[in-house]
């Protein structure tokens, strides 16, 4: 079993992967973000949408929003929040290696390094040509993710971060000269501590973009945070968009 196919990690982790803060990240973005402007109704699909942390805001804004993710959890916790929220989402659980549906959608977002979690590079390139056939012609796909350049700026030092009702520590390690991430958790809370482990592919703008010029996608570009401002020593995400032709 891969470390992403553990619904304990999702259970046991989702309020501090997915939470509240994270939630008012995502709606903020939603709002403002030239990146995520769509006209009503417009076909969007969210890769890897876990808890719905975009998929819901966007359906909020009028979006026709189907959130795709490999966690049964994951999505049940998606459905009570759209229940919550008054929207209507299409939710579905598959693999994303496998999930293709050709010429549905104008968006296809993946956020918060939802893209590049299988070793296998030949995988992850599938992902993609999965996407670029999902797009309709002229459709865009948008790919948020921890670069490479920005671990290499702000260094390694592990987080301690207070949760509620306990304290989160996280420490990352670079993989395999610099081509994989793990991500450490522990959990204490309770009298009891709780671990998990993260991995996906570290990718540099370069290697993103090539990836996606290689699958296919055409109008390849390089952003440093939701506001489209340029990928450069002060960039917070790194965010690459590329067009099906």
């Amino acid at each position: 079993m891969e470390w992403f196919e553990d619904e304990a990690l999702w259970t046991g982790f989702a309020e501090v992967m997915f939470s509240a803060g994270r939630a008012a990240e995502a709606e903020a973005r939603v709002s403002t973000s030239p990146l995520l402007r769509l006209p009503a109704g417009a076909p969007v699909l969210d890769l890897g949408c876990g808890p719905g942390t975009y998929t819901i805001p966007l359906a909020r804004r009028g979006a026709a929003v189907t959130g795709v993710d490999l966690s049964a959890a994951l999505l049940d916790r998606a459905a009570t929040a759209a229940s919550a929220a008054g929207v209507d989402i299409r939710l579905v659980r598959a693999d994303m290696r496998e999930f293709v549906e050709p010429d549905r959608y104008d968006l296809a977002i993946s956020m918060y390094t939802s893209f590049g979690l299988f070793a296998d590079h030949d995988q992850n390139m599938r992902v993609l040509r999965n996407v670029l056939t999902s797009l309709k012609p002229g459709g865009r796909a948008l790919i948020d993710l921890y670069g490479k350049e920005i671990a290499a700026r702000d260094g390694l030092a592990p987080k301690i971060v207070d949760v509620d009702g306990g304290t989160l520590l996280v420490r990352g390690t670079v993989l395999d000269g610099w081509t994989r991430f793990r991500d450490d958790f522990l959990l204490v809370r309770g009298g009891q501590a709780r671990t998990a482990v993260v991995e996906h592919a570290l990718y540099s703008a370069a290697e993103l973009k090539g990836m996606l010029r290689e699958a296919g996608f055409a109008d390849v570009d390089c952003f440093g945070g939701f506001d489209a401002e340029p990928f450069d020593n002060h960039a917070r995400r790194l965010i690459v968009r590329g067009r099906r032709g």
